[in-house]
């Protein structure tokens, strides 16, 4: 139950952080921005391939940064962003 909450809270933070960074007006709910976080976690993991589960700045560096590029591609395909 706590991993649940963990992802919801990590994944807001991320998204934010991704919304923040990304040149121009990012137009998504708060449901969104969790989803697009979690989501670039999962980029990021699936990039680097650490299958850790333990904290680290790089690894949420690298999770907004996936954030980031899952924006850029939903802009680019045209995908609600």
């Amino acid at each position: 139950m706590f991993n649940i909450i963990g992802a919801i809270i990590s994944g807001l933070v991320i998204g934010v952080l991704a919304r923040f960074f990304y040149p121009g007006a990012v137009e998504m709910g708060w449901i969104a921005t969790i989803l697009l976080g979690i989501g670039g976690s999962l980029v990021a993991g699936l990039v680097t391939s650490r299958g850790r589960g333990d904290f680290s700045r790089a690894g949420c560096l690298a999770s907004v940064i996936g954030a980031v590029v899952l924006i850029f591609l939903g802009r680019l395909l045209h995908i609600g962003f």
